[in-house]
């Protein structure tokens, strides 16, 4: 298969790539990726970064040989054939509310601004990063703005257009993210102790038969609440959490999962009785960040996988930092979770799991109390790191 081929079977896998070329050098395929962006606007997508990666780049990545996976990936804003000239913003807009609007984005990433730049591929803004914007302006400019109408306003200069267009006022506001979770919103939590239980009574022979479940550090689970951060390798990891966890711990804890996977017909049954919040990565960023919140705010357990997503080579990912913030905002401490071996037995791509060893370790908690966010975070991945170099079934 020429480059030409695999570009166009790397479009195939997804809507949102409009065109795809493919390089090798060094020895490794590199692809420039330019978003159908229509489509992505029709379909209402603002994380998308994360689109192309999990539903382009890795779906092809599953499928290919070893030497022909894509190594690395640059998302384009303009077609690939050209090459689009920005103008220093400075010498572009002279006004209150696009300098207010530049000033305060440029607290939240450190990419230089221009009119043209895209809010995403170019800033860098992520899901938290909208949510601080989203309420900036609302504060700041006296208007609400949402996903879908963010959707189609993704560049620097159709945001201020529209703020321009809809703002009639401008009283500069910066947002507090203690504010915002501790906010009070209409949702109440469902408790299913019952159900939970049986989870666990059905769940924990079977596991321990079927993969052999080693459960280590049980010590350190605390009796009092906190936020708990697994490692991510495979489907099984929710329900080996709600193996391994003392029923008393396990009837007060909350999983936060994505609705595209746990809200469908074969699992959403599991998760409504299940203490489950479901998210979605592109509508309601803010509320649901507040219902994240709310198990935490109520005396309870968050279980939240700080990598997001499942591994796809038993490496790590980079850990998000919103477990972390929540740790740092309400003053709970995190225990760090190691799950190894789900990966061998239930990879991405695999449809039945295999008997393999899975082993399950609960590391000393992480107490907030003078470390930053990125401290927290980076104490979080190192304790799970070293459990996998250490003890990993990567090692047996």
């Amino acid at each position: 298969m020429n480059l030409d081929e695999k570009g166009q079977l790397l479009r195939s896998y997804t809507p949102y790539i409009k065109e795809a070329q493919l390089l090798f050098r060094d020895g490794k395929y590199f692809a420039y990726i330019y978003p159908d962006f229509d489509a992505l606007r029709e379909a209402k997508i603002i994380n998308i970064r994360e689109e192309i990666r999990w539903y382009g780049v890795e779906l092809y990545n599953l499928d290919a040989n070893e030497e022909d996976k894509i190594r690395g990936y640059e998302i384009l804003t303009s077609p690939i054939d050209s090459q689009p000239q920005k103008q220093l913003l400075e010498d572009e807009i002279d006004d209150e509310i696009y300098k207010t609007l530049r000033e305060f984005l440029s607290t939240i990433t450190k990419n230089k601004i221009y009119s043209s730049s895209h809010l995403e591929l170019d800033l860098g803004l992520d899901s938290l990063n909208y949510v601080e914007l989203f309420v900036f302006i609302e504060q700041s400019f006296g208007v609400k703005i949402d996903e879908a109408v963010f959707s189609n306003i993704m560049s620097m200069r159709l945001l201020y257009d529209y703020i321009k267009r809809e703002s009639h006022d401008v009283k500069v506001s910066m947002p507090k993210w203690d504010e915002i979770l501790k906010e009070k919103i209409d949702e109440k939590l469902y408790y299913s102790p019952i159900i939970m239980s049986i989870y666990k009574s059905v769940l924990f022979p079977i596991f321990k038969l079927y993969f052999r479940l080693e459960i280590k550090g049980s010590q350190n689970i605390p009796s009092y609440p906190c936020i708990i951060a697994p490692s991510h390798q495979s489907m099984l990891d929710g329900f080996l959490i709600e193996a391994t966890l003392p029923y008393a711990v396990l009837k007060k804890s909350f999983f936060l999962a994505y609705k595209q996977v746990f809200g469908t017909k074969l699992l959403g049954p599991i998760s409504k009785h299940g203490q489950t919040i479901l998210i979605d990565a592109n509508q309601n960023l803010k509320h649901t960040m507040q219902y994240s919140a709310l198990p935490i705010r109520e005396g309870n357990n968050l279980v939240i996988f700080p990598e997001g997503a499942r591994t796809r080579d038993r490496e790590l990912l980079e850990f998000r930092p919103f477990f972390a913030m929540l740790s740092k905002i309400f003053n709970i401490p995190i225990l760090p979770v190691t799950i190894d071996g789900s990966f061998e037995a239930l990879g991405t791509g695999k449809i039945f799991p295999r008997p393999r060893k899975v082993r399950v370790t609960f590391s000393k908690v992480i107490f907030p109390q003078n470390l930053s966010i990125e401290q927290i975070t980076k104490q979080t991945k190192d304790s799970i790191q070293a459990e996998l170099s250490l003890n990993g079934m990567g090692n047996i």
